[in-house]
């Protein structure tokens, strides 16, 4: 049998009927927290679709709005309750200590609400902005919360950084202002392989990628510089090694072509003859040795 002595001990035994009220009080904050939530997400879709407005600082104020109005509800509960009304009453007489109190209990959450605060404010990033944070976290922006920023990654997993953290980082977008992209392809040739060929035949290759972009202004064109630009960046111990610059119009279109022209000039170098070294070992057994001697 379920124990309600609690409720008893806190409502008088005429007060069911404002034991209903606060009930109502409560399922009226849940049910208005909602409709605003969804109020808020119809409007920034329309928004977004109609005058192109960032939908990150109205992510964040949809968190805020929503914490507020359960505050607000959970509080008129709360003073509903005549036990709780007099306890209420205590402990503001005492606010001082209490919000020493509060002030370290809660440190941690209010840096990351003002953390979010500054993110609405500046936007280094935006909702869908695809991100690198420090050295290991890359993933596109799916949510700003009060206290977290939720990055999704390219393996569907979320990972959730709170927003105090996240302000401190280093952070690479790849969608803020130009999303064009420069993609670096190395590669190495050996020391007898011919280097204009293989600089040929990158250059061939990558030009015909449909997502190749030509970067090139009209100066640069009018010059005749080449659209892919491919340097010697320095000599290994086997190796030549070559560096091209293609452009893309995004990050996500150059990973794919980076990933294409690997495979394409691989397979013209096998065909043209220039030779990607590797090492070779010489493995020689104790048995072996014993035999010539």
């Amino acid at each position: 049998m379920v124990d309600i002595s609690f409720i008893t001990a806190l409502i008088p035994s005429n007060g069911w009927g404002k034991l209903i009220t606060i009930f109502i009080v409560l399922l009226v904050t849940v049910i208005f927290a909602r409709i605003i939530r969804h109020v808020l997400d119809n409007f920034v879709t329309k928004k977004s679709r109609l005058i192109k407005v960032d939908p990150t600082r109205y992510a964040f104020l949809k968190h805020f709005v929503t914490a507020v109005i359960y505050i607000i509800g959970i509080s008129v509960a709360i003073y509903m309750i005549p036990s709780l009304k007099s306890l209420s009453v205590s402990l503001f007489a005492g606010a001082g200590v209490l919000a020493i109190i509060i002030g370290f209990a809660s440190q941690q959450a209010f840096s990351n609400i003002i953390g979010g605060i500054f993110i609405s404010i500046s936007k280094p990033f935006r909702l869908g902005d695809r991100l690198k944070i420090g050295t290991d976290v890359y993933g596109i922006v799916e949510d700003l919360t009060l206290r977290h920023t939720v990055i999704r990654t390219f393996e569907n997993k979320r990972i959730l950084i709170p927003n105090s953290i996240i302000n401190s980082q280093k952070i690479e977008n790849y969608d803020i202002g130009d999303h064009k992209i420069c993609r670096f392809l190395n590669y190495s040739i050996s020391y007898d392989s011919n280097i204009d060929k293989a600089i040929k035949i990158i250059q061939e290759e990558a030009m015909k990628h449909p997502d190749f972009l030509d970067n090139r202004d009209y100066e640069e064109k009018k010059q005749n510089h080449p659209p892919i630009s491919v340097r010697v960046v320095g000599f290994g111990e086997s190796s030549v090694n070559l560096k091209a610059y293609v452009w893309a119009i995004d990050q996500g279109v150059a990973f794919r072509m980076g990933c294409d022209l690997n495979k394409s000039i691989k397979e013209r170098f096998d065909k043209e003859g220039i030779e990607i070294p590797f090492p070779y070992r010489t493995i020689v057994y104790k048995k072996d040795i014993n035999k010539k001697e």
